[in-house]
């Protein structure tokens, strides 16, 4: 998502030239990136990982590629002139659009980004039914998806941003129908955001369906770099959260979640590891994770978290994780 707005074009081909020789084997990307979100670069890092595959001959082969179509806007005017819903003819659309983007022949993993109907998301807490409205149900959404994979432009179906309820519905409505059934959920997963440990955990188990975690560093917060001073955004070069007010309006900058933060970085040190290596280590070894989506913006971030990797935490200090998210719950949710 960093590629178009942090990433320039010759960056992302060096961060993706770099992934490869070190074995990484799955790229995500959407087609509302980059990030911040705005018109100038919508489809822009889908372009650019395009550009990349046609200048690299076999990597695609090499490669699971997973894009995500956005669902209804949300102060997005520039997709699908902001419509309120998502409906079938958006989705065969959207998919031909970033098959064009990202040159190639068929998506591995297309994705819901979120969910049409009325969900807390994106730092929502509740569930308000005052909210309810019309729009495309499930069955709906799943028929076209169907279509594109029997059209060999889709291999596999996802879903981003989704709750216990709706991973269990489009299991339920996909088996009942003879339709696609989801793959995986992209949800975010982290330190300072376990809410998938409060039932949704349970539900990817008994459906067997992985979890693709996202924001493992919570934006930058687990990795020690706003534990002085915050995200200054005198400091741009600090990352997202420095650079960008529509960042640090978000929930991976609440004073809460950079105090979390802060208390989990201290715990890293304290058993000699760095804040970035607790962080991924804590996500890599998980039982619900089937993937660890890393935002990188150098080569060097890349090496630092693929060589996380190799670290195993310590039976001691999952429980004090677990312990100071007792206390302190998941403020970034």
């Amino acid at each position: 998502m960093t590629f178009g707005e942090q990433v320039d074009e010759p960056t992302a081909f060096a961060i993706l030239d770099r992934a490869l020789e070190r074995g990484v084997d799955f790229i995500d990307t959407a087609e509302m990136y980059s990030v911040p979100a705005r018109r100038e670069t919508f489809g822009a890092t889908e372009t650019i990982i395009g550009r990349w595959f046609a200048a690299r001959p076999g990597a695609r082969q090499k490669i699971v590629l997973a894009t995500k179509i956005a669902g209804p806007a949300r102060g997005m005017d520039w997709i699908r002139g902001g419509s309120p819903d998502l409906t079938p003819e958006h989705i065969v659309q959207a998919c031909n659009d970033s098959l064009k983007r990202l040159q190639t022949e068929a998506i591995d993993l297309y994705q819901l980004h979120w969910p049409a109907r009325n969900v807390p998301m994106f730092g929502g807490l509740y569930f308000d039914p005052a909210n309810e409205r019309s729009v495309t149900g499930i069955l709906e959404q799943l028929q076209p998806f169907d279509g594109l994979i029997r059209a060999g432009k889709v291999r596999a179906i996802g879903l981003s941003n989704e709750t216990p309820w709706g991973v269990t519905e489009f299991v339920r409505i996909a088996e009942a129908n003879g339709l696609p059934r989801i793959a995986t959920v992209q949800n975010p997963y982290a330190l300072v955001n376990r809410v998938v440990d409060n039932g949704l955990d349970e539900v990817l188990f008994r459906s067997g369906v992985g979890l693709l975690a996202y924001s493992p560093l919570g934006f930058g917060s687990l990795t020690g770099k706003y534990d002085d001073g915050g995200p200054d955004p005198a400091q741009p070069a600090l990352g997202r959260l420095a650079r960008f007010d529509s960042m640090r309006r978000q929930r991976w900058a609440r004073p809460e979640t950079l105090n979390a933060a802060r208390r989990y970085n201290a715990l890293a040190r304290e058993h000699g590891l760095t804040p970035t290596q607790l962080a991924l280590a804590f996500c890599y070894r998980s039982w619900r994770v089937a993937s660890t989506i890393l935002g990188v913006t150098s080569v060097a971030q890349l090496d630092e978290d693929l060589d996380a990797w190799s670290v195993q935490l310590a039976p001691e200090v999952l429980t004090a994780i677990d312990r100071i998210r007792w206390e302190i719950r998941d403020p970034a949710q």
